[in-house]
């Protein structure tokens, strides 16, 4: 994607959205995903990804985009690349998930809007809303 003025706040929303997220996958074991890469086993890694994200998402807001990378060099920490299409109410967003020993990190390709606004601010503002709503909430789920 292009970077333009909003992309660094609108990747930041995202990251923070789904860090949690991220925070469960990287609790598999990285030579289990390199080999799900590396074999094109795209279903297993679906699953692992759908699995991860309904624990703090909508089901099908999260999804694995059938592909992704990896660096596993012998002198490193090997590192994950996950491409998924994140999709809360109204906006579908296309985006590469890189887990690292410590950390992630998020890099948005592509986002959709559905209407976008002509105020890329208001844009903005609808992505967090989105995402914000598409969440499971504690509070919510204990009163019930």
């Amino acid at each position: 994607m292009k970077k333009c003025s909003f992309s660094a706040t609108r990747e930041q929303i995202i990251a923070e959205a789904i860090s949690p997220v991220a925070t469960e996958l990287r609790l598999i074991d990285a030579a289990d995903l390199i080999s799900l890469l590396r074999f094109e086993c795209h279903a297993g890694l679906a699953d692992l990804v759908s699995s991860a994200a309904e624990l703090f998402f909508h089901p099908g807001t999260i999804n694995f985009a059938s592909g992704g990378d990896y660096v596993l060099d012998w002198n490193s920490h090997p590192e994950v690349t996950l491409d998924l299409e994140i999709k809360p109410q109204g906006l579908t967003v296309y985006a590469r998930l890189l887990l690292k020993d410590k950390e992630a990190g998020l890099e948005i390709n592509h986002i959709a809007f559905q209407n976008p606004s002509d105020d890329p601010t208001e844009n903005t503002a609808f992505l967090k809303r989105s995402l914000d709503e598409a969440r499971f909430h504690r509070e919510a789920a204990e009163a019930a």
